[in-house]
């Protein structure tokens, strides 16, 4: 390459890999992501996020370290000055970062410190607000199957035919960007939208035009065995055993049309970079912060510490710049969301700012089969005094029981439940450790929808012993970070100090000078003798 890339960041909230049709997914087309993973990139079948929930994961990606390095994952720890993230390291070294202001990373309240991390800021433009659904709100009373659902359904369409929200506010305020570059830096443009996070809801076309009897089968409950606490306690708080098929099928239709609508933005985004004459000169990455259950395992929204596929299984597409050698296609090599941060700094040409634990795809994309990594890991939950760590906490005296997010909050406070965990997802096993020492193991080549727990099964010893060893040794090669920077051990005055007694007679000036300039004990002994 002879020039910098732009780095072109299209990253949707909540969004499973599974939706996507080139992945397997029947009940529609994803027209735009299938055609950049056909014909300009390589879209990643097995790309796991670091956590299951937004605040962590972006601590994660953003910065390629693992949530439990410095604590990131919570919803309310987020980065702080002294620490580096991709968009202050690329605006250093030369990079126009803009983004729109779907933050989720940079610690709010201190003043000035989101925006050292970006030349713009996007924060919304003046619209009306969306219709809202077409037969009205649906959720019932208390009690009721849908109270705690998430589900809207059909939204309503303006009198232009639109239901225009924020992310296609985003999408439109990023493609002006695009179209009229500030000047001829290399741009770093994050686009990060709110779809398909829940409420459930979408307008025509994307609304019908999900085939609800193509869609996958779902997961039931009541067929698996061994299932974690955490996914038992939200069951019972949100009640939805009431729930069709049928209905089922609607809310699961709905979300697939939300990611259906994520997709046609991106082709939007995609067609504005052509239209600029800089496509061939973008790095694209899209992929999702983490998943959602989406019917599965008879639960709407997520959870911070379960780590079925739903939720831990992202999308993960990549498109190199020009001079990049690549095949397009679908590589089913094991891969990370820290990966991601390695690869855009590769491709920009950036040193990270500290250690990291992401490792550059760029050979993966010209060698689908190239195993970069044996496990790819997810963490999540807490650690029974980590009332920080609880959104229960939040509520004074207690979580509204009117609050749509009152089942996952009250599972959340049962401190075995939301016991802290670590994911270990290997070629074929995916293992779940708990300090509530509820473990977990499935199979994921004979049982790829997690059924059947078979930690405790006595066949499965020797694989739960390797990857317990392994789980152990990748906890003490990624328990900490090293600055790059160094620091000294003696302040000038200790330094004068130590070596006065050892100067020749009038060379105090000099060493003085040469301790300000940072020499070393040797050095300055050395020219203050021979000068």
């Amino acid at each position: 390459m002879s020039k910098r890339p732009h780095i072109i960041i299209f990253n949707p909230d909540e969004m499973r890999a599974d939706v996507m049709s080139h992945l397997g997914n029947r009940a529609m087309t994803t027209t735009n992501l299938d055609t950049l993973a056909r014909e300009d990139g390589v879209s990643f079948s097995r790309a796991y996020c670091q956590n299951p929930v937004c605040v962590p994961s972006r601590c994660s990606f953003f910065t390629g370290l693992y949530p439990h390095v410095r604590g990131h994952r919570t919803m309310e720890y987020l980065l702080r000055p002294g620490e580096e993230s991709l968009f202050s390291e690329l605006k250093k070294s030369g990079y126009y970062v803009w983004m729109n202001a779907r933050n989720d990373l940079l610690a709010g309240e201190i003043p000035g410190w989101a925006e050292s991390h970006a030349d713009e800021i996007y924060y919304g433009g003046d619209f009306p607000n969306p219709p809202g659904p077409v037969s009205g709100v649906q959720r019932g009373a208390k009690g009721t199957k849908y109270y705690y659902s998430h589900f809207k359904g059909q939204l309503g369409l303006d009198e232009n035919g639109r239901n225009y929200n924020g992310d296609d506010d985003t999408v439109d305020a990023a493609i002006r960007r695009i179209l009229n570059p500030p000047d001829d830096r290399p741009m770093c443009l994050f686009l990060g939208l709110t779809f398909p996070h829940v409420p459930y809801g979408v307008e025509e076309p994307y609304f019908s035009a999900v085939d609800r009897s193509k869609l996958a089968p779902r997961v039931k409950l009541s067929e698996c065995t061994g299932k974690s606490r955490i996914i038992e306690k939200i069951h019972e708080y949100a009640a939805m055993d009431d729930f069709t098929e049928p209905e089922w099928d609607e809310l699961r239709a709905t979300y697939q049309g939300m990611c259906l609508k994520v997709d046609d933005q991106f082709g939007r985004m995609v067609k504005a970079l052509k239209e600029a004459g800089i496509y061939d000169d973008c790095a694209i990455f899209f992929f999702s912060d983490h998943g959602d259950f989406a019917g599965d395992y008879g639960l709407p929204e997520k959870a911070q510490n379960a780590f079925e596929d739903c939720l831990t299984r992202v999308p993960l597409l990549v498109k190199p710049p020009r001079g990049v050698d690549y095949t397009p296609g679908v590589s089913d090599a094991l891969a990370e969301l820290v990966d991601f941060y390695a690869t855009a700094l590769d491709f920009a040409g950036v040193k990270s700012s500290h250690t990291q634990f992401g490792r550059s795809l760029r050979r993966n994309l010209k060698e689908h089969d190239y195993v970069n990594r044996k496990y790819a890991a997810c963490e999540g939950g807490r650690i029974p005094e980590e009332t920080h760590c609880d959104e229960y906490h939040s509520f004074s005296p207690g979580v509204p029981e009117t609050l749509e997010y009152y089942p996952k909050m009250m599972a959340q406070a049962d401190d075995r439940a939301h016991s802290k965990g670590i994911m270990f997802r290997g070629e074929r096993y995916k293992y779940v450790s708990r300090v509530s020492n509820e473990d977990e193991l499935y199979d994921m080549a004979e049982d790829p929808q997690e059924k059947h727990n078979l930690f405790g099964d006595p066949a499965y010893t020797d694989i739960v012993r390797e990857m317990q060893l392994d789980l152990l040794k990748w906890l003490q090669t990624t328990s900490d970070i090293v600055p790059y920077e160094y620091d000294a051990r003696f302040t000038p005055e200790m330094m004068f100090g130590r070596i006065r007694r050892m100067l020749p007679p009038g060379k105090e000036e000099l060493a003085r000078q040469l301790i300000r300039e940072g020499k070393g004990f040797a050095e300055i002994i050395t020219r203050a003798r021979e000068s």
